[in-house]
Order: structure tokens, then C-alpha cells, then sequence
């Protein structure tokens, strides 16, 4: 295991070296098969901080290399359902199953915000196992990993070396307020739509009744 590490290590130091079409690699990588927990965000920063014009395109060479490499993961799990769980569709797969259809989205959103070591290959391959519709396996992981590197590109362009340095030392805590905010915003989204759609049978349960 450690020789593995090492080998990955020695890999995303290699593929630093070609700019974004590296961390383009490094984010696949990170996604997929290859563990580089944190590197393709401390490149991102280190690259805009350098190259500050270049911040967006470095944003989205991270954005499309995770999610491409998650869509792999999802791919491999879809595809391997039905031998892994062939007649093994127990009541608590199925709670599993009906739980992530109705959150996927923010779980799949807050899952990709999240640092490691945060299982975030564990909730890629148990969507893919369920099925989960891949649209908006897709849109959540574009939303997720935009929002992430998207604020570090800006930050490093912003602040330079200084930003770098505050992300080193505050990575996690960072990571957690913009889950804390993504979740808060997603139980006020579903409070209001609740409220929207139990006034139509407020109104009618008022209405007289003789009137239609």
C-alpha cells in the first residue's frame, strides 16, 4: 500500500509539471483510480496565483477532469449492479435505493465539496450501483466541483501566495462552511417549495361546497 502511495505521489508530481492539461490528469485521476487527495486543489490555487488571467480555464481543466473521472467510477459501478446485487435486493438496499432518488442531488452536490477524507468514490460507486439518474449525477457534480475550484482559482488569482498559504492551514474548515451553507440552502429550497404546493389544497378545503 505504501509503495502504491508513493507511486501516485511521484505520478501527480510528474503531471504538475504540463500546467492544466495536468491537473486536468491530476483531477481525473483523483476521481477515478488514482488517490491524490488535495493536490489538483492546491495546483488549481498555485496556477491562478501565477497566472492570474488563465484562472478560469485552470477552474474548468479541474471541473471537467473530476467529473469525468467520477463519471467513470459511476460507469464501472451501473454496469457491475446486476452481477454485485443479483438476488440480493434487501429492504435495506431498497430504503438505500429510495433515499438517494429523492436526495440525489444534494447528496451528490455536498458529497463533491466535501475534503478528504471524505468517502467521495464511496458515494459515486453507490450511485452508480443504484442507478440514480446520470443527468443529474452530472449536473450535481458540475455544480459541486464548479463551486469548489472555481473559488479557489478565484482566491488564487485574488490573493496570490497568501491564499495558497490559508488554504493549506484552513482546507477543511472552508470546505465544511460552504457545505454547511449548501445544505442550509437546500433545507430552505425544500421548505419553501412544501409551503408552495400545500396552498393550492389550503384554497380548497376553504372554498364552499356547492362551488367546484
Amino acid at each position: 500500500m505504501g509503495f502504491l502511495k508513493s507511486q501516485a505521489a511521484r505520478l501527480g508530481q510528474f503531471l504538475t509539471l504540463y500546467g492544466g492539461w495536468g491537473l486536468l490528469g491530476i483531477s481525473f485521476l483523483d476521481s477515478s483510480f488514482v488517490p491524490l487527495p488535495g493536490l489538483n486543489d492546491l495546483l488549481v490555487l498555485h496556477l491562478s496565483s501565477q497566472h492570474p488571467e488563465r484562472a478560469i480555464l485552470y477552474a474548468l481543466a479541474a471541473t471537467t477532469g473530476s467529473v469525468l473521472g467520477c463519471y467513470m467510477m459511476f460507469g464501472l459501478a451501473r454496469g457491475g449492479a446486476r452481477f454485485l446485487w443479483r438476488g440480493r435486493r434487501t429492504g435495506a438496499l431498497a430504503r438505500a435505493h429510495e433515499w438517494l432518488e429523492r436526495n440525489e442531488f444534494a447528496t451528490l452536490l455536498v458529497a463533491s465539496l466535501l475534503p478528504p477524507p471524505a468517502p467521495f468514490k464511496a458515494v459515486l460507486l453507490a450511485a452508480g450501483a443504484l442507478r440514480v439518474s446520470a443527468l443529474r449525477f452530472g449536473l450535481a457534480l458540475i455544480v459541486g466541483r464548479s463551486i469548489r475550484f472555481g473559488t479557489e482559482a478565484f482566491l488564487g488569482a485574488r490573493y496570490g501566495a497568501a491564499a495558497e498559504a490559508y488554504l493549506k492551514a484552513n482546507f477543511v474548515r472552508a470546505s465544511l462552511i460552504i457545505v454547511f451553507t449548501v445544505i442550509v440552502a437546500t433545507l430552505l429550497y425544500r421548505w419553501l417549495a412544501g409551503r408552495a404546493s400545500a396552498s393550492p389544497g389550503v384554497a380548497d378545503s376553504s372554498s364552499p361546497a356547492g362551488e367546484p
